[in-house]
């Protein structure tokens, strides 16, 4: 009872406080003063809304906090007493892993591969060597210094 007491008073506290901070004015309204628009801020005085906004926003946040902290303890205190897999839900009936057997260990099995079927080899590709013929490079002669060819990749 209590606890749902406190519980609505934060939330309108909560309200409170968002509506005091949306009301506030940012500080760059003080440049359209000049053009006419500070004359509609005088509801709240000749000083403005600033003081009484910003007063009631540090109340209110004081009073949050305090709210805050106050069913926290309350909640700490009387949630000590029972034990902690009550209200877990689907995992309340799970297994820890420790009751969980473990699969024996399997002996390492040699994995057969099927091999590849023999496919039919054209004529013309059993008649090609498999190897290109080494080139021999020409004999080199007295005038003139024998040049390497630059291989095919550069």
């Amino acid at each position: 009872m209590l606890y749902t007491f406190f519980n609505v008073i934060y939330v309108l506290v909560a309200v409170a406080m968002t509506a005091f901070i949306l009301l506030q004015q940012g500080s760059g309204s003080a440049a359209g003063s000049g053009f006419g628009a500070g004359a509609s801020a005088t509801v709240f005085g000749a000083r403005g809304s600033a003081n009484f906004l910003s007063k009631s926003t540090a109340i209110l946040a004081t009073v949050f906090m305090a709210l805050s902290l106050g069913m926290a303890i309350y909640l700490h205190k009387t949630s000590g007493s029972t034990s902690q897999t009550e209200d877990l839900g689907i995992m309340g009936s799970a297994t820890p892993a420790s009751a969980v057997p473990e699969a024996p260990a399997a002996a390492p099995q040699a994995i057969e591969v099927p091999a590849a079927p023999a496919a039919a080899v054209p004529a013309e590709a059993a008649s090609a060597p498999t190897e290109a013929a080494p080139v021999e490079a020409p004999a080199p002669t007295d005038d003139k210094p024998v040049e390497t060819p630059a291989p095919a990749g550069e």
